[in-house]
Parts: C-alpha cells; sequence; structure tokens
C-alpha cells in the first residue's frame, strides 16, 4: 500500500443507528499511534461512494438498509474495490447487506451485495438482544464480546466460514451456535458496541489485512483489556445462572 490508509464509513445516514461508525474512529487511530498515516471519512449515501482500503457498514433500521443496499449495487464501488482487495467491517444490518438476500420489514426479500456467501431470513424466535460472548474460530483471536440486537436468522453457504462460535447470546440464529462470518478480507457481524472498541485484537487484524499484512507495533491496551474481561466475566456469570434455573 502506498499514501496513507483509507477508512470509509459506509453512509452513517443510512447505518448509524447503532454507533458502528464508531469502528472507523478506532481503526484511525490504532494506525495513526503507530504512526501510519491515516484519513477516515464519513460518506453519506447521496454522493458517490469513495475509495478506499478498508469499508466500515454499521447497523440500520429495516427501510435504510433496503435503500443502503440498492444504492451500493447501483453505485458498484463497493463490490469493485473488494475485488481489487479492499477490507470491509460490515455489522448487523451491513453484515446482512454484503450477504446475498436479506429480509424487509414485511418479509419480502431484498437482493444483497453479494460479497459474503450468506443469505438471512426472518428469525423464527424472539429477536435476539442482549451480550454475547463467542469463541473465535473463523480468524485467530481472543474471545469477542458486544451487544446483539436483532431478528435476522443468517445461513452461512460453504462460501463463508463462521467468525466464532456463541458462547452466550444468539448470533448468526440460524441453530448452529455460530456468530458472523468470514470470506477473504471480508469480515460480518452481528456484535455491536462499537465491535472494534470492545475487541482491539479484531481491530488490528482489520488493519493487517488492509496494510497487507504488515507487523503492527504494540499498543498499551491494558484499560481495555481489563473493561473486556470484566464485560467477559459478567456475561459468562450470567449464562452460569441462566443453566442453574434450567437444570432445576
Amino acid at each position: 500500500m502506498t499514501g496513507a490508509l483509507r477508512i470509509v464509513v459506509v453512509y452513517p445516514d443510512l447505518l448509524g443507528t447503532y454507533g458502528d461508525g464508531g469502528n472507523g474512529l478506532i481503526l484511525a487511530r490504532r494506525a495513526q499511534w503507530r504512526g501510519v498515516e491515516a484519513e477516515l471519512t464519513q460518506a453519506p449515501s447521496d454522493a458517490p461512494l469513495p475509495g478506499a482500503d478498508i469499508y466500515c457498514l454499521g447497523g440500520g433500521e429495516d427501510g435504510p438498509q433496503v435503500r443502503a443496499s440498492r444504492s451500493l449495487m447501483e453505485d458498484g464501488v463497493l463490490a469493485r474495490r473488494v475485488a481489487e482487495g479492499a477490507v470491509v467491517l460490515a455489522v448487523c444490518a451491513g453484515y446482512q447487506i454484503v450477504g446475498k438476500q436479506f429480509p424487509g420489514a414485511d418479509g419480502a426479500v431484498h437482493e444483497g451485495v453479494g460479497l459474503l456467501d450468506i443469505a438471512t431470513s426472518k428469525g423464527a424466535g424472539p429477536r435476539a438482544v442482549g451480550e454475547v460472548v463467542a469463541e473465535a474460530t473463523g480468524v485467530a483471536l481472543p474471545a469477542l464480546t458486544g451487544f446483539e440486537n436483532h431478528g435476522g436468522s443468517t445461513t452461512l453457504a460453504p462460501g463463508a466460514v463462521p467468525l466464532a462460535h456463541v458462547v452466550k447470546g444468539t448470533g448468526n440464529g440460524d441453530g448452529t451456535g455460530t456468530e458472523g462470518a468470514v470470506c477473504g478480507h471480508v469480515l460480518g457481524t452481528y456484535l455491536h458496541g462499537p465491535v472494534l472498541a470492545r475487541n482491539p485484537a479484531l481491530a488490528d487484524l482489520v488493519l493487517r489485512w488492509a496494510l497487507d499484512g504488515a507487523t503492527l507495533a504494540p499498543l498499551d491496551d491494558s484499560a481495555e483489556d481489563a473493561l473486556r474481561q470484566e464485560r467477559l466475566a459478567a456475561a459468562r456469570q450470567a449464562r452460569r445462572r441462566q443453566s442453574r434455573r434450567r437444570q432445576k
């Protein structure tokens, strides 16, 4: 890579419901703290999507999600840049959008951008809301923590591998106990938080992908790690309490 690392938050006017735009800021700061020049751009839906090395998509409501998917397909930049090697981090509605299909508010099926070999339908059970703990399987990372709030059931096809296996929470909601999906340098997840603020190692993985596998200088993440361990312990304790109640 030559020049500054270009990070784009995609359509914050449509996909900014849950504060996932903070993922772009985390990436920019963790790059800059290491002396890597980084440019962070907010790309609204009423303008062509700019070229970038990393694209961050966040969560949004049903109507804006459909508009975002249509705009991305009509624009064509995201798919082209991924084919050229760009990295994508897609969260919640963004995760569904980069798949092959997802449901609208009325249950109608809408076409996705097709960057991940996944398909989402409306979940049959209650909405998935609450803290999640998941052990990473598709990438080499520590346990992941985040907050989910979705009603989808996402099924992975052979072209995608699960990001993680759920210890607590719902995740993909398809009965497999998996969370998120990875294909190449496209990573999707239902975890809010923002997910990169809660999981610095995941942020660094995204950066390494975008920087052609470069070795990253270590950062002092002791404060973040202490908060992570507190959240992980609380979530696991809640799971144990729930398990004991079921056994009674």
